[in-house]
């Protein structure tokens, strides 16, 4: 009678679905970038952008929640179409930024709102500040990426930002203080 017990017990161990864990992609610097823009003066949007990026997202996908994201690039990746801009954005004025200063995302909770839609919370650290931000999240496509042979992820997210917060929040409010930023980026598996 116990061996019979054991067995049963033993079956229905393997019968039962399999939990999946999170599976990490290493984010692709070449397809990942972070645009931001701001108003001048009440003249114009003046338009910039980081690249540069490392990281890993550990994507579940039977449970999204449960994944999460870490990200980071350095501050003197800033791209801005003027070098004069770039110069003053790296003085004291705002980053006083050096060459190992970074910007870092780490992901604190999911909420999954959609089928293919989240707002992910996590802790954003800038020119030596940290403050929880919120991300409106979209997953553009999960599936094999057909160049390079290997699972891929593509995510939108969008977010507003105050200057002020991260301590770079000079000339305010002649310059806007509020930054819209709007991250584009793709993932795949490790080779």
């Amino acid at each position: 009678m116990k061996t019979l017990y054991t067995t049963a017990a033993a079956a229905a161990l393997l019968a039962a679905p399999a939990f999946a864990e999170p599976v990490t992609y290493e984010l692709d610097p070449g397809h990942s970038q972070v645009v931001f823009n701001y108003e001048h003066l009440g003249f114009s949007t003046t338009y910039g952008m980081f690249s540069g990026f490392e990281g890993t997202i550990d994507f579940d996908e039977e449970d999204p929640a449960n994944s999460s994201v870490e990200v980071s690039f350095p501050v003197r990746s800033m791209m801005t179409g003027w070098e004069g801009r770039f110069e003053h954005f790296m003085s004291e004025d705002f980053f006083g930024a050096g060459e190992e200063d970074m910007v870092t995302f780490t992901s604190t909770s999911i909420e999954v709102t959609g089928d293919d839609t989240a707002l992910i919370t996590g802790d954003l650290s800038m020119n030596d500040v940290t403050k929880e931000v919120v991300l409106d999240t979209t997953l553009n496509q999960a599936g094999t990426q057909p160049m390079e042979g290997r699972e891929w992820l593509g995510f939108d997210a969008t977010t507003t930002l105050l200057r002020s917060d991260f301590n770079v929040g000079a000339f305010a409010p002649n310059i806007s203080d509020e930054v819209e930023v709007m991250i584009s980026l793709e993932a795949g598996l490790p080779e």
